[in-house]
């Protein structure tokens, strides 16, 4: 990953939360993800303007002690695969 890279959900990609189901969904063309733990929080950070360091430590300080440093930028490169994020 790049670590200037300012990740951005794809343009046909939407970020919602599901109050029925108590979670947070990626609403795609003709499909929906429902999106497990604190994968909303984390894509709530990629706005296009912040680079994954910069989310990586905001996440950080924001879930002292949880592994963030190595799981945010696997989980986004995950997400960058499947096209949901750019």
């Amino acid at each position: 990953m790049t670590a200037r890279w300012r990740p951005v959900l794809a343009p046909a990609v939407h970020l919602r939360h599901d109050r029925v189901r108590g979670a947070d969904l990626l609403l795609l063309p003709e499909r929906v993800v429902v999106l497990e733990g604190s994968a909303g929080a984390v894509l709530r950070w990629c706005d296009g303007k912040r680079e994954v360091p910069e989310i990586v430590r905001e996440l950080a300080r924001r879930y002292p002690g949880a592994p963030v440093a190595d799981e945010v930028p696997e989980f986004l490169d995950r997400m960058r695969e499947e096209g949901w994020l750019r």
